[in-house]
């Protein structure tokens, strides 16, 4: 991969669809998935679809499936599915997996195969689908510690979630779990794990700034919301004391980097900081370019 060719580097970005045209989430919640973020486009692009789209655009991505299965029923785009893509698309694919917590010791050594073997270079969690606690010690911490040993990177959802929102119950979905304080905990018991956490965190949005301030090891995207939306202090402490570990993430498919960046333009963020944003904090905590 080429940074210097790249005009972004997204690091949220979803596999929505594997090879056998099975999805990781059932149809009523990317039915209501879709409503919710006003999706524009295709909504279950192929990861080939997906390397061409950021080819086009001189963007690289990271990309991801979730693995919920214990919670949902729901079997995942496979993980080596996704790193086979990324293998065959260098120049714009970075692969990350997503391992459900809830495996135990047979997802642990997946893990590690993962990353030894496929070259993963970070885990999605998201907490609230995959139902549980970041920082419940019997439940994740093994997985943890094999991610902060291989160098690789633990991406959490935190906040709100569009998925299963207007649905009954939320399809059961519980918002608790995606408190970025869980991930203090997290942060605090692995000092030497690089952490990110996904999105603009409402309506914990300040926890997450605190927890990014706090913990040198942690970093925060900005995705799946327009940066419009964007709250006052989030938009402050990106320009100031987390400039240089604040990223650029869409939520590719269901939000466009094309809509993501024509509303970033607008925000007042130094000249100064927006290419930190947009390619070179990623790019540094990625390993593609020296620290």
């Amino acid at each position: 991969m080429n940074v210097d060719d790249l005009v972004a580097i997204d690091v949220h970005t979803h596999a929505e669809v594997s090879s056998r045209g099975t999805s990781s989430l059932d149809d009523d919640l990317h039915a209501a998935s879709s409503a919710y973020f006003k999706v524009e486009g295709k909504r279950k692009p192929t990861l080939e679809e997906t390397a061409a789209y950021y080819r086009e655009r001189r963007m690289a991505a990271v990309i991801f499936t979730v693995d919920a299965e214990s919670a949902t029923g729901t079997e995942p785009v496979p993980n080596e599915e996704v790193a086979e893509a990324a293998a065959a698309n260098p120049d714009v694919l970075i692969p990350f997996a997503s391992i459900d917590p809830f495996r135990g010791k047979a997802g642990v050594k997946r893990a590690r195969r993962l990353v030894e073997e496929y070259g993963v270079k970070g885990f999605k969690f998201h907490p609230s689908i995959q139902g549980f606690f970041p920082n419940d010690r019997s439940v994740a911490y093994a997985l943890y510690e094999v991610i902060e040993e291989t160098g690789a990177i633990a991406l959490f959802h935190t906040g709100q979630t569009g998925i299963g929102a207007g649905v009954p119950g939320g399809g059961g979905i519980r918002l608790k779990y995606s408190n970025p304080l869980h991930v203090d905990d997290v942060a605090a018991d692995f000092p030497h794990l690089k952490i990110i956490l996904a999105h603009p965190s409402f309506p914990w949005q300040d926890e997450a700034l605190a927890v990014a301030t706090h913990k040198p090891g942690v970093h925060i995207d900005l995705s799946g919301w327009s940066p419009k939306y964007f709250p006052p202090q989030l938009v402050q402490y990106a320009n100031t004391l987390l400039k240089d570990k604040v990223l650029f993430g869409s939520d590719y498919p269901v939000l466009t980097p094309d809509r993501w960046l024509a509303d970033f333009a607008k925000l007042p963020v130094k000249d100064e900081v927006r290419p930190k944003i947009l390619k070179e904090n990623a790019a540094r905590l990625l390993g593609l370019t020296k620290p």
